[in-house]
């Protein structure tokens, strides 16, 4: 079987903007990524739906995302962009309609309507508050906005050390339903939910940890369970959390260390905990993304640093890593898209 990836990156080096490349499962190799759109600048992260691709953008002194056609020549329909910087990351509501962005340096959450063409408007944009003890967290710093399981929206917050949950209604406007405090200068980064318990997993980029979290659909509340380090006890160097997976089936976790470059894979017991089985290296530096193909059997991880990614075999039975290629050259990729 061959599967798409798209890859997002960085402009600022060598990076051309969005890259693709197919994934041979039978081979068990990616091709070298190729350019696939160049017209924007600093796609670091990638939503697809269907044959619509919605990408963070960056303008002089604006940012907010581009809507691009894949069918045919893949082109870009429209940009939004809003006084500040770039989002963080991009989500489709395929139901809705909408599309969301977390603008980390911004401390806010854009909302755009998808028009007829595919293209995007600006719904609304909603300014958030709140600070933490760590030098990183002196003010608001949104870093994921996407769907619960229930169709709320959930806004992970990495500078107020809070995770919000938001009704939407068609329209694109939102209205907050419930907060959850993390420890102080846990940074919540990214939130995933358990495909069948209502259990979500919250990595900490700042504390470089996992935290187990009920969930309460009817409520939009969530319940502190516990903490877990994503780091074997013997490191001690800096690191930052950054990405976290789950496969489709609930059984393992995936999470990806910057500093100690590596991913760490979790089993998930029948009640949604979690168990570290394997730390494995990601082969090159600052691994900012990492994601599961389709077909449950790979993992492709990108690091930012080398300009590489590494493509693992995944034991569906273990949930263990192998290594099967590395050292494709990914120049600034940051986001491991499938369509």
């Amino acid at each position: 079987m061959q599967e798409t990836v798209y890859l997002g990156g960085y402009t600022r080096s060598t990076g051309q903007g969005i890259y693709r490349a197919i994934l041979d499962t039978t081979k068990q190799q990616l091709t070298t990524p190729t350019p696939l759109v160049t017209t924007v600048d600093g796609p670091t992260y990638l939503a697809v739906n269907g044959d619509k691709m919605y990408a963070v953008a960056a303008g002089d002194g604006t940012g907010g995302v581009a809507a691009i056609d894949l069918a045919g020549t893949p082109h870009v329909i429209n940009s939004v962009l809003l006084p500040g910087t770039s989002p963080a990351y991009v989500a489709v509501d395929a139901e809705r309609r909408l599309v969301y962005a977390a603008n980390y340096h911004m401390g806010r959450i854009d909302v755009f309507v998808i028009r007829d063409d595919g293209g995007l408007a600006l719904a609304s944009s909603n300014q958030c508050t709140g600070s933490g003890p760590r030098p990183e967290q002196e003010e608001s710093h949104v870093h994921y906005t996407d769907l619960t399981p229930d169709r709320r929206l959930v806004v992970c917050d990495l500078g107020a050390d809070t995770v919000t949950t938001y009704d939407v209604d068609v329209a694109g406007q939102i209205r907050p339903v419930a907060t959850f405090a993390t420890a102080a200068g846990f940074g919540p980064r990214h939130i995933v939910f358990h495909p069948t318990l209502p259990v979500a997993y919250l990595l900490g980029e700042l504390a470089s940890e996992l935290q187990v979290l009920d969930y309460d659909a009817a409520a939009g509340t969530f319940a502190a369970r516990e903490r877990l380090s994503t780091l074997p006890p013997d490191w001690h160097g800096q690191n930052g959390a950054a990405a976290v997976r789950i496969s489709q089936d609930g059984r393992f976790l995936y999470t990806s260390n910057r500093g100690h470059n590596s991913i760490t894979v979790w089993a998930i017991d029948a009640g949604g905990d979690v168990t570290p089985v394997q730390h494995i290296t990601t082969a090159g530096e600052f691994p900012r993304d990492i994601n599961i193909d389709p077909s449950g059997d790979f993992v492709v991880a990108v690091n930012q640093n080398t300009n590489n990614a590494t493509v693992y075999r995944r034991d569906n039975t273990t949930g263990l890593l192998t290594i099967v290629q590395q050292d494709i050259v990914a120049p600034e990729a940051v986001n491991v898209t499938f369509a």
